[in-house]
């Protein structure tokens, strides 16, 4: 098995507790646990994981691993009802509520599992993007992805050896348990996970970083709005690199998170979950920079599909199309959404961008979030982008209404800097010179705060929602 020894574990450490736990330590951790799991479970088995962002949640997933076992990681503030619609989805073996406790076996009369055969295409990863209060979409991943991803990110990123990361984001996710968590650790390279996540947490982040000389992170545009400008930035100068992903990236944004943390190495990075976290990226220190630019793919390969023909090309505009070994099983128990996104090798993104000559990739927005305004196709991620330009505005999102006439209206949640009052008249008169007329919003709606996801992403349709019950700013 690929996960059964660990020969290189980084040390590992928390924000509210620097006091290290070395690999050693860490193995001891895990074995413990395989004595409690061994003979109970093995391979295509489900475990779920109800717990996050500690050494002993890494010490029980690694023990899952070390059986040959799957995880099933949940939010660790899943409420009761969402857990239970997740056991009843999963069917696990067992269940992990904390590193400290024993595991809740579900069947107890179950026959002993000893001495099944082994192999890296067996279910390795559950991830679960949506559901968990009704229909669960759970991302199966193999452990021979996994490996795929780990070792090509580890190739590509090229970390030092003495380097430190800090990983601020959840770790029932993709981009923080694959990416910012396990790729440096799994190479040897020392983890702290940031604790306090809030806003008074993320005031000291400068402090954090150059007390405990972080030399690497990965956040989401939404942590480095509030980072930037909540916190003063480190003053140490051991930041070597830095990744911004999960969703679209700003040039400004990009500049001012680089500026902020002191080095030209801050990449915009592309990766889903079905990918197993980044499948490319690339830095303002290459001297490219544009909007949702995203670079070559890491270790795979992509294409357009023409949304006129159907056709694929190796250039071009349309729906992005990627082939990677890091790429999903599918969707447990939904062959029809699998079948809907894994066509002839290929995995249908559903984002829409281009591709250059050279390979260079350039994310513009997402095919489900698309607004058809009496036939004219109106990507809402460009105007978010465009708007979040204006000196008045924090942040936005944009979303498409019904409307009796054009079928949709373009419409805006807004998030005004401090101080500022909303001027509508304004906000139009400076669009108008920006974007085509049809692509104005007509409706705003004037918030305190964007509502996001748990793992710091925004969801259009929730926007919509909140908007709707707060009703349209007159």
């Amino acid at each position: 098995m690929i996960f059964n020894t660990f020969p290189i574990l980084g040390n590992l450490a928390t924000t509210n507790d620097l006091s290290w736990i070395d690999g050693p330590q860490l193995r001891e951790m895990i074995n413990a646990r395989v004595a409690q799991l061994t003979g109970n479970i093995g391979p295509n088995d489900r475990i779920l994981i109800c717990h996050g962002g500690t050494a002993g949640f890494v010490a029980d997933l690694l023990a899952v691993w070390s059986t040959g076992a799957a995880a099933a990681c949940i939010n660790s503030s899943a409420t009761d009802h969402e857990k239970q619609t997740l056991i009843k989805f999963v069917e696990p073996v067992a269940v992990l509520e904390q590193h400290l406790q024993a595991p809740l076996f579900i069947d107890k009369n179950r026959s002993k599992k000893n001495g099944q055969s082994l192999s890296l295409d067996h279910p390795a990863l559950y991830l679960f993007t949506s559901g968990t209060t009704g229909n669960p979409k759970g991302v199966e991943h193999s452990f021979r992805s996994l490996l795929a991803r780990f070792t090509l990110n580890q190739a590509y990123m090229k970390l030092p050896k003495s380097i430190k990361t800090l990983c601020p984001l959840p770790t029932h996710f993709g981009h923080g348990l694959i990416g910012n968590l396990l790729t440096p650790l799994l190479s040897g390279r020392d983890v702290i996970l940031l604790d306090d996540k809030s806003p008074m947490g993320l005031a000291k982040l400068g402090e954090i970083i150059d007390a405990n000389e972080i030399g690497f992170l990965s956040s989401v545009p939404s942590f480095w709005k509030m980072a930037t400008r909540l916190s003063k930035p480190p003053v140490s100068g051991s930041l070597k690199r830095v990744h911004v992903g999960s969703a679209p990236l700003s040039t400004e944004l990009w500049e001012a998170i680089a500026n902020w943390c002191g080095t030209d190495q801050v990449f915009n990075m592309y990766g889903i979950t079905e990918t197993a976290n980044w499948i490319g990226g690339t830095s303002l220190a290459e001297g490219r920079k544009a909007d949702g630019r995203i670079g070559e793919v890491w270790g795979g390969s992509a294409m357009v599909l023409d949304p006129e023909t159907g056709e694929r090309s190796l250039t071009g505009s349309g729906e992005l199309l990627v082939q990677t070994p890091s790429l999903m099983n599918g969707y447990f128990k939904q062959p029809e959404l699998t079948d809907a996104v894994l066509k002839d090798g290929w995995f249908h993104t559903g984002d829409i961008g281009t591709i250059e000559e050279d390979g260079d990739i350039r994310i513009t927005g997402r095919q489900k979030s698309e607004i058809n305004r009496a036939g004219m196709k109106i990507l809402p991620e460009e105007i978010d982008l465009l708007l979040e330009r204006h000196e008045d505005i924090q942040e936005v999102c944009v979303f498409g209404l019904p409307d009796a006439i054009s079928g949709e209206r373009v419409a805006v949640a807004c998030v005004l800097k401090d101080g500022v009052e909303p001027n509508l008249e304004i906000l139009h008169n400076w669009l108008q010179g920006l974007i085509r007329r049809e692509a104005i919003p007509e409706s705003w709606f004037i918030l305190d705060e964007i509502p996001k996801t748990d793992r710091g992403k925004i969801n259009r349709d929730n926007v919509r929602k909140k908007c709707l019950e707060i009703g349209e700013f007159k």
